[in-house]
């Protein structure tokens, strides 16, 4: 009796583990729900993936990539060191703060404005103080993407702006935004809704998810005619945290909150395939 009890137990532990596995690998609709082209949920602590849709599929990331620009401005420059815009600069098209050619701002300030209002001038007026040209300092982005572990991520501007070879995949904006918003001081400016500049202009950030999403931590949006709508962001819900990146998307905030939603009810179904194996495995032993 003993013998057939604990045979009893263990067909119980191994239907619990086959339906908590089924929950995991059951298909279902979310890709026909959303207009992404491309698509990478991670888990924000481990990196481990949660869902995707053509996360390798090269596409322009738009100012997604801006997120490389400011990091690496944020290592390189300190906040009161005074940066001196070019032409160039001052002449990139729209999203930009309207800087002004030979005057100089704060790193501080032209950060944010990256981060925050996504600001084409202020990016490359950073661009060409850290490495002397947008060119160079594109090179510069490229290697810091690798190191994040972006290896199909090519970047030629600093703004995003379309560019021949430039390219992101969804896979590589979750991973370095995952990198990125492990740093404290870049993490928190990501949260900013708004803020004001040392010169007195008001910049408001473009990540609406800030106010309109249970969870949302910090994000960057893009957009081009080429790319489309792209976004990367990470949302917390009680322990979890998870990064989303979507590219190629025409309906980009309501993509997002149905993948932020499906993301962590697929978190939370694998968290119970695994504690179901766990038991399966203590039941076999």
């Amino acid at each position: 009796m003993a013998v057939l009890g604990s045979r009893k137990s263990l067909s119980k532990v191994k239907e619990k583990v086959a339906s908590a596995n089924n929950c995991v690998a059951i298909p279902d609709d979310i890709s026909r729900k959303i207009t992404s082209k491309s698509v990478m949920i991670i888990d924000a602590r481990t990196g481990a993936p949660i869902f995707a849709k053509s996360p390798n599929k090269p596409r322009q990331p738009a100012s997604t990539i801006k997120v490389l620009t400011g990091m690496i401005a944020l290592k390189r420059l300190k906040d009161n060191e005074k940066v001196k815009v070019s032409s160039h600069a001052a002449s990139m098209p729209r999203s930009k703060v309207y800087l002004t050619p030979s005057k100089q701002y704060k790193a501080d300030d032209l950060i944010n404005a990256v981060l925050l209002a996504s600001a084409n001038d202020a990016s490359v007026a950073l661009a060409e103080k850290i490495a002397g040209s947008e060119e160079d300092f594109a090179s510069l982005m490229t290697l810091h993407a690798r190191l994040l572990g972006a290896e199909n991520t090519v970047c030629r501007t600093a703004s995003g702006l379309t560019a021949r070879g430039q390219h992101s995949t969804a896979h590589d904006l979750a991973q370095i935004f995952r990198h990125v918003m492990q740093d404290k001081e870049f993490a928190e400016r990501m949260r900013q809704t708004k803020i004001r500049t040392s010169y007195g202009k008001l910049l408001r950030n473009h990540n609406k998810a800030l106010w309109q999403m249970e969870g949302a931590v910090g994000g960057k949006t893009g957009y081009t005619s080429l790319a489309r709508q792209t976004y990367v962001g990470q949302f917390k819900r009680g322990n979890d945290a998870i990064v989303v990146a979507i590219m190629g998307s025409e309906t980009m905030w309501r993509d997002i909150k149905r993948l932020v939603d499906y993301g962590f009810e697929k978190k939370e179904q694998i968290r119970l395939a695994q504690v179901a194996r766990r038991n399966s495995d203590s039941a076999i032993r």
